[in-house]
């Protein structure tokens, strides 16, 4: 692990010239592992069918992976895979934004998740195991307050679909208030230059799961006069509850669980 760990952190390159509208800076770059299936049978269980039933959120409520697939999870979000597995699921939320006849009106809306949606936190967790070891508020908001996570390619890649078209962004994310500053930093210096919205988890959700929290802002945005014609994420919490929008997407993450 130690060695894919360093390997990986000498692959994050962090392109700091101010590019063009369509250029993607900050990007994760491909680390290219011997094999992208490396580990997936380790003492007795196998790590890709454990994989399969978290995606299709038939295993939940689980607090970290299985110890025995750090390694194969650690592969999976450092290979083409995930990479791949990303792009399948925008490119069918582009095809499906431009079959639409869109009101031009200014309220159709794309609501974004923020962590492993829009902004990668790879380079955190390859230091603290993929979720292979319990979350770690301290050092997550050290991470987050740094403002150094890469871009997602394939959302950055719909993203910018979505405002060619006239579409309004709003982050929905699950960080606190008082990571909005280094959170907005972070969207713009990757590309995310411009949104209509960035939500974040006030005090009064304290207690309360993410699936209401965000199914109860996501009310507000319909209550404002918006559609929410798509909305993407990497937890099912993101895309289930109430006002969901008109068509959800999901994007890989088998490195946590939340509710």
């Amino acid at each position: 692990m130690a060695l894919l760990q360093l390997l990986f952190l000498g692959a994050i390159i962090l392109e700091t010239s101010h590019a063009s509208f369509m250029s993607t800076p900050n990007q994760i770059h491909l680390l290219r592992p011997r094999s992208g299936m490396a580990g997936q049978h380790v003492e007795g269980i196998n790590c890709l069918s454990w994989r399969l039933g978290v995606e299709t959120n038939n295993v939940v409520k689980w607090v970290t992976i299985p110890k025995q697939c750090a390694g194969y999870v650690g592969h999976y979000m450092l290979g083409q895979q995930y990479r791949d597995d990303s792009l399948a699921v925008t490119d069918v939320a582009i095809s499906y934004v431009e079959s639409l006849e869109l009101a031009g009106d200014g309220k159709d809306m794309w609501v974004f998740d923020v962590d492993e949606t829009t902004l990668s936190n790879l380079p955190y967790f390859a230091v603290h195991g993929f979720g292979s070891e319990p979350y770690n508020p301290t050092s997550f908001n050290q991470w987050v307050i740094g403002g150094k996570a890469p871009a997602l390619p394939a959302s950055l890649k719909l993203y910018y679909k979505l405002l060619s078209l006239g579409v309004k962004v709003a982050f929905l994310t699950g960080r606190t208030e008082d990571q909005r500053s280094a959170t907005a930093t972070n969207l713009k210096h990757v590309g995310y230059y411009t949104w209509h919205k960035l939500i974040l988890k006030g005090s009064s959700y304290s207690g309360k799961t993410s699936a209401f929290y965000k199914s109860s802002e996501r009310g507000k945005l319909v209550e404002e006069g918006y559609r929410i014609i798509g909305n993407i994420g990497d937890q099912w919490s993101d895309v289930l509850g109430t006002n969901t929008g008109n068509r959800t997407f999901k994007l890989p993450d088998p490195m946590y669980y939340i509710s």
